[in-house]
């Protein structure tokens, strides 16, 4: 990957120039938990300004970059950085948790990240990947690749919102995401095994060890704990 963030960093300075501040990898790949195939390069791109101009300018070096499987980076302005903490709490704590300057400055130091919404943003962006998992189930329950599937990619959703949750119980959370579920499952006294069987699919693509019923049977203890998990969110408003 080495080449392909040069090349891609220098299509960047190319087509922004001196408006380009900073490209940070921030996320799984900077937190050194990357699976191949399964997780993404996220890059955060950071410009002084940004008019329509500057993004329809990136079309091309975007086009490659997307060619070769990656998504395409969120854009802030420096300045934005500095005003956005309070209002993606979860976003923020991602990237500052676990992040790697590719080029320029280290945008993110000195970003303050006001929790004031975080419990709210948490229930809300956990109940909706819930919502989610069960309309993409309907389809999915019938294939064990599929189910499979769905778990593998959902986990990784889910394990990012559960650093949230950590935070909002006062503990700090670790980097790689079975640390942080493993956390989960210690604080709020869930049941891990599910989460270690859909780690172990995620990690080696084994699907071929469950059968239909025993993929279905992993999917519902799966989604079970992710009810207990925003039954703990929940509760906090209470408290």
């Amino acid at each position: 990957m080495r080449n392909q963030f040069e090349a891609f960093i220098d299509d960047l300075k190319a087509t922004h120039g001196a408006n380009l501040a900073s490209v940070i990898l921030y996320g799984s790949a900077a937190a050194g938990d990357f699976v191949a195939q399964a997780s993404d390069y996220n890059l955060l791109v950071a410009l002084h300004q940004i008019r329509p101009k500057d993004l329809r300018d990136a079309h091309a070096c975007m086009r490659e970059w997307r060619r070769l499987g990656h998504p395409v980076p969120v854009y802030f302005t420096v300045a934005e950085l500095k005003d956005a903490g309070d209002v993606f709490p979860i976003e923020f704590h991602h990237m500052i948790g676990a992040r790697k300057v590719l080029y320029g400055e280290d945008v993110l130091v000195g970003v303050t990240i006001s929790d004031s919404f975080l419990r709210h943003q948490t229930e809300y962006e956990l109940r909706s990947k819930l919502l989610q998992l069960r309309r993409l189930y309907i389809p999915a329950s019938v294939s064990v690749e599929k189910l499979c599937l769905l778990m593998s990619e959902s986990l990784t959703s889910f394990s990012a919102l559960f650093r949230a949750v950590l935070i909002l119980y006062g503990v700090n959370p670790p980097v790689t995401k079975q640390a942080v579920v493993s956390e989960i499952v210690k604080l709020l006294k869930i049941d891990d095994d599910p989460f270690e069987k859909i780690f172990m699919i995620r990690e080696t693509f084994a699907s071929n060890s469950l059968n239909e019923i025993s993929a279905n049977q992993l999917f519902s203890n799966y989604m079970e704990q992710i009810e207990r998990v925003i039954d703990a969110v929940d509760k906090l408003k209470k408290s």
